[in-house]
């Protein structure tokens, strides 16, 4: 199976990966600037779709626009409502050159183009329009990225089914460039103590505002770190950090606070998808039996197609 989930490494495809980041966060910031704030902030996440990561619509005086970070034509394409497509090519040699061609292309067409200018969940991030430091783009590292979220999205919606409860969609959040999918249990949280980098506390505390269970996969980029899955729970339960957890490549980091698994050791197992499935339900397992949970209220038997 380790054909069809696509080889990540952090040497290779981290510039590129670091790229797209702040080009998905550009994508994010204009639907902030231009949509109606929902729980959670799940109206400005980017969704999966076959090309690439996209933005749901955005209105502006009746004309309706989308984005995508298409990550197999390599380049921003424009849908507008009125039919007419444009798009930017990623490789462009700078963040800054990126940020001013986006701006033109949406003004070309009359659409909104203003949307804060910083990077979020970086420390000392430099402004959009101030990155002039070359950047790599490599379509092989885009395509492989493309290639290991389509792999994934389909376990994590999956796994999503399972949940009668409230649950965000399967989506991806571009402050920390992650594929996520997150369970709540009903029940209210304590204030998150915030603290994220480039990230205001007040949305911190509302993402968190109760009780979840939220797993993921983070490719990497901005830090020189391995590609992973990640489970964690807030507040995290007494006992959650030495819950029996599979399979046995899980381990709980301490330096983040949730339990991670190596996308490699998924990668090149003789069943991916169930080595996955088993981190995502024993972790939610060990979060939502030590914390309590109504289970029988919240959960369901998956649902054939």
């Amino acid at each position: 199976m380790a054909d069809r989930w696509p080889q990540l490494s952090k040497e290779r495809d981290g510039p590129t990966f670091a790229l797209l980041h702040l080009v998905s966060q550009m994508l994010g910031k204009l639907r902030v600037a231009h949509s109606t704030w929902v729980n959670h902030g799940w109206n400005v996440t980017l969704h999966p779709v076959p090309e690439g990561l996209a933005i749901e619509p955005i209105t502006d005086g009746g004309d309706s626009f989308s984005l995508t970070m298409d990550l197999t034509r390599h380049a921003i394409i424009l849908h507008v409502g009125d039919g007419e497509v444009d798009q930017l090519p990623l490789d462009l040699g700078s963040v800054a050159a990126i940020h001013s061609c986006l701006v033109g292309m949406l003004e070309s067409h009359g659409l909104a183009s203003d949307f804060s200018g910083t990077p979020n969940e970086i420390a000392d991030a430099v402004p959009f329009a101030e990155d002039t430091a070359p950047r790599e783009y490599r379509p092989d590292s885009a395509k492989r990225l493309l290639g290991a979220l389509s792999c994934i999205e389909t376990v994590f919606e999956r796994f999503r089914a399972c949940f009668l409860g409230k649950c965000s969609p399967v989506h991806f959040f571009w402050g920390s460039f992650d594929l996520a999918v997150t369970r709540f249990s009903g029940r209210k949280a304590p204030p998150h103590p915030g603290g994220v980098p480039g990230l205001p506390d007040r949305i911190t505390r509302e993402a968190y505002s109760h009780e979840v269970s939220s797993a993921g996969f983070w490719p990497g980029g901005v830090t020189a770190a391995d590609p992973i899955f990640y489970s964690y729970a807030y507040p995290e339960p007494d006992g959650f950090r030495k819950a029996s957890v599979q399979p046995d490549a899980a381990r709980f980091d301490k330096d983040l606070g949730e339990f991670i698994l190596p996308y490699e050791m998924v990668r090149t197992a003789s069943d991916p998808e169930a080595m996955l499935t088993a981190f995502l339900q024993s972790t939610y397992d060990a979060a939502a039996n030590l914390a309590k949970w109504d289970r029988e209220a919240l959960e369901r038997e998956p649902v054939a197609p």
